[in-house]
């Protein structure tokens, strides 16, 4: 998680042109009935993506972006310093591709290191209740979920405050099978 998150935080740093400091990921197991208590239910910008690769009905990615952090990432990236909420069509393209990179980043550096392909889908966006968001991605899930490995990532620049969260959602033998790579790896 922390080889994949410092991936993410340099790609974000090299996309905005700027230095992006990121914190150690905090990193949870969360039961998806206590979910609520974690996301607030203030309007947010969420980029989702299908696990893809070498895991079959792996679970999902969800980049996470608190407050107006996706707008701020925007406004970065085209130059302008305010853009109207909700997003324009030209911001919401800069956020999927960000959301696009960073996941991608994050997989890279992951499948690296356990060494199995994992891909992402193309990216979906979202911007809705956090909350509501999850519930509805849950229900829509044809796979087994009882719990969501949340990764917290803090991202700033001394010019700009940028939060992001990845969110990941396994299939219970897909968690399973990444546990017994990293225990394999320990030996």
């Amino acid at each position: 998680a922390n080889i994949g998150a410092a991936h993410s935080a340099t790609t974000l740093s090299m996309i905005l042109n700027c230095h992006v400091n990121m914190n150690v990921p905090e990193i949870d197991i969360v039961d998806i009935a206590n979910m609520g208590q974690l996301l607030t239910d203030e309007i947010t910008t969420l980029v989702v993506f299908e696990l893809q690769g070498e895991m079959p009905h792996g679970g999902f990615l969800v980049l996470h972006f608190p407050g107006d952090s996706a707008m701020r990432t925007a406004n970065i990236l085209m130059g302008s310093p305010d853009s109207a909420i909700p997003p324009g069509e030209m911001d919401q393209s800069a956020i999927l591709e960000v959301g696009n990179i960073m996941i991608s980043s994050f997989l890279s550096a992951t499948s690296d290191l356990l060494g199995i392909m994992m891909l992402p889908s193309p990216p979906v966006l979202v911007v809705d209740m956090t909350h509501a968001v999850i519930e509805s991605l849950i229900a829509g899930m044809t796979i087994e979920v009882d719990d969501v490995v949340l990764f917290r990532i803090n991202l700033g620049s001394d010019e700009h405050k940028i939060a992001a969260n990845i969110l990941i959602f396994l299939e219970i033998s897909t968690l399973q099978m990444v546990a017994d790579m990293l225990e394999e790896m320990i030996k």
